[in-house]
């Protein structure tokens, strides 16, 4: 008989991400921070080989990040809402943490499920800064997607990419609920 455990139980069927634009001050000091990352870089990794790294972008640093996203969106001829949207996250945050994929060669473990697995940080590093009592939320976006941006504005290579952003300090606000998937028409049992 499996022990359960309750509260772990609990917290996972009622984790709530918080909007990014109601995180605020503070944030998570270097020493908080550090079980955050531990404890995300504990995510299930096939072959051992930690196909992610992280990049710690703290307040300083996101008025560059806002104007590079600003000057690849005009670059790129996107519209003003689309640009504005992709800078916002940077004009907005206070702290936030670049979860970046690392592909690693690999004859056993397939390109798809490093990426997985750097996926598998990002929710695990949401899910703990959310355990830790801090407001979190995974962003992602254009500029997430875009080459150019990883490049000059984070200094990633060739093998490397953004899996997401993990924007976090005090939640100012509780967000409501929102609608959850209906169980039963995502679910397939087989049974023979």
């Amino acid at each position: 008989m499996p022990t359960p455990n309750p509260a772990a139980f609990d917290f996972l069927s009622t984790r709530r991400s918080r909007p990014a634009k109601t995180l605020s001050t503070p944030v998570p000091t270097a020493d908080q921070l550090r079980p955050l990352l531990t404890a995300a870089a504990r995510t299930p990794d096939h072959g051992k080989l930690e196909p992610w790294r992280f990049i710690v972008i703290e307040k300083p640093a996101m008025p560059r990040l806002a104007d590079h996203a600003q000057a690849r969106g005009e670059a790129l001829g996107l519209d003003a809402e689309h640009i504005a949207k992709g800078r916002g996250q940077f004009d907005q945050g206070h702290l936030a943490v670049a979860v970046i994929e690392v592909q690693k060669p690999s004859p056993k473990i397939p390109a798809l499920e490093q990426t997985y697995a750097a996926g598998c940080v990002c929710l695990a590093l949401l899910n703990a800064a959310l355990a830790a009592g801090w407001g979190a939320n995974w962003l992602s976006g254009w500029p997430s997607h875009d080459r150019n941006f990883m490049q000059d504005a984070l200094g990633l290579a060739d093998h490397e990419r953004i899996a997401g952003f993990i924007h976090i300090g005090t939640e100012t606000s509780a967000p409501p609920d929102r609608p959850r998937p209906d169980l039963d028409s995502i679910t397939t049992w087989l049974r023979t």
